[in-house]
């Protein structure tokens, strides 16, 4: 890795810290930046707090806002790496987990176990998770099997317009569930618009697990991504197996996504967002391109969830509809500029 190529990678992790401790430190509370550092140093590093540090600022950093900000960057992290490898395995600029159906298929197993309420006792934390990552799978598994019986080559175009339909029954699906349910239909609503609100110290050790085991996965094959790019024909000359490439690839996003649904809910557009923005300035390997994704997509998250939490404040903003605002005009700039050239 060369010196710009480092640089750049320093000033976004510098971003993502920074970024951090803003969606730490404002709220209706607010937490000057530097008692927020002092909170984390103790907790991380056994430092003395000084006596004039309030106890409610420790409860409100460790108990509420920390967890809430780290669950908001890792899956923004979790989303921006789904999306880069799918634009990379599709050869699309516009695909996406969104698109392909995988959120909302992840987002539907969720549903089911809210409206069922399945419980499984002391791993229930786990319940969630594994459902949603599950259906998720079972999506994947649907587009292409669907796909390879409508194009016998799979080809990109066909594999993206049979997971736009997907994603639209299965949130059709969703819809239904929480009209015939009115006592669900809040938490169902939610699930699709997202929310970062009310989650806990186990969620976010759960998706951090999944993100490194999927990340190590995607690094262990940007060889086959980076060929993926110079277009289908290209990459079987260059020896990679497509259809093996595709499957596997596709399956590790389907568990990243699924587990990033189970706690968020159907959060769009960053994943759409965030690989265009960082090939801008990272090129197009992606043994960069991941890591600097990941760090990008996170801090956006966190000050999406800041702004949906604080321009309304008391009631706060869905972070979906924070990034919609966004990605809805970055998506309509893609198109026609895809056209134009």
């Amino acid at each position: 890795m060369n010196t710009k190529v480092k640089t750049k990678m320093l000033l976004l992790f510098a971003a993502a810290v920074i970024a951090m401790i803003l969606g730490i430190g404002i709220g209706s509370v607010s937490i000057p930046p530097a008692v927020t550092i002092r909170i984390l140093g103790s907790r991380l590093f056994g430092a003395a707090l000084p006596d004039s540090i309030d106890p409610i600022y420790v409860s409100l950093v460790m108990d509420i806002r920390l967890p809430r900000v780290l669950l908001a960057f890792l899956t923004g992290a979790s989303l921006s790496i789904c999306g880069t490898v799918m634009q990379s395995v599709l050869k699309n600029p516009l695909a996406s987990p969104y698109g392909l159906g995988i959120s909302a298929g992840a987002g539907l197993g969720a549903a089911l176990v809210i409206v069922g309420g399945i419980s499984v006792g002391t791993l229930g934390m786990f319940l969630l998770p594994t459902v949603s990552f599950t259906c998720g799978l079972v999506t994947v598994v649907l587009v292409m099997l669907v796909s390879s019986r409508i194009d016998r080559t799979m080809s990109n175009v066909t594999i993206v317009l049979i997971g736009m339909v997907v994603s639209l029954f299965f949130t059709a699906i969703m819809n239904v569930m929480a009209t015939a349910s009115p006592s669900y239909a809040q938490r169902i609503n939610l699930w699709l618009l997202g929310s970062f609100s009310a989650r806990d110290w186990s969620s976010v050790w759960i998706l951090l697990l999944v993100l490194i085991l999927c990340g190590v996965f995607f690094l262990w094959h940007t060889r086959e991504m980076d060929m993926m790019t110079f277009g289908e024909e290209q990459a079987q000359a260059m020896g990679v197996d497509l259809k093996k490439s595709k499957w596997l690839l596709l399956c590790g996003v389907a568990v990243l996504t699924g587990t990033a649904v189970a706690f968020t809910g159907i959060i769009g557009f960053i994943d759409l967002i965030s690989p265009h923005v960082v090939r801008r300035f990272m090129g197009s390997s992606h043994g960069k391109v991941l890591p600097a994704c990941a760090l990008f997509g996170g801090a956006f998250m966190v000050l999406c969830d800041l702004a949906g939490r604080t321009l309304t404040s008391p009631k706060e903003i869905p972070i979906g509809s924070i990034t919609a605002l966004i990605g809805a005009p970055f998506f309509v700039y893609l198109y026609f500029s895809g056209r134009k050239g």
